[in-house]
């Protein structure tokens, strides 16, 4: 039904932004609500971010607040995350995900992108 395809990562220093983007296929992305994730080496995958189907309510990891940002178009069919003074603990590959209920859970959550890795150097 969705397909989704991360892009924006890179390698950046601390105290650099970032911001990354997720393009979804077909007409019923307005219908999810989106998740941002991230998984580092040796890490369980967590949740950094999701806002609703219609970006009226969000929520984030508590270490990325102020720091961190979500958003949505859906005229654009088009999540992002807005990474600000990013630091080492960033570093993870970040998936978005798109999910039929509201959770923080990744198993509510159907359809994933690829990921794009996140790199910050001190």
């Amino acid at each position: 039904q969705v397909q989704l395809v991360e892009s924006g990562g890179g390698l950046v220093q601390a105290g650099d932004s970032l911001r990354l983007s997720c393009a979804a296929s077909g007409r019923t992305f307005g219908s999810y609500a989106m998740g941002w994730f991230r998984q580092a080496p040796g890490q369980d995958r967590e949740i950094v971010g999701g806002i609703s189907w219609n970006g009226m309510t969000k929520m984030y990891k508590e270490s990325v607040k102020g720091r961190f940002t979500i958003s949505r178009d859906n005229a654009k069919n088009t999540v992002y995350l807005q990474m600000n003074n990013l630091i080492p603990e960033d570093t993870a590959v970040y998936y978005c995900a798109a999910s039929s209920t509201w959770s923080k859970e990744d198993y509510d959550y159907d359809y994933w992108g690829q990921g794009t890795q996140v790199t910050v150097s001190s």
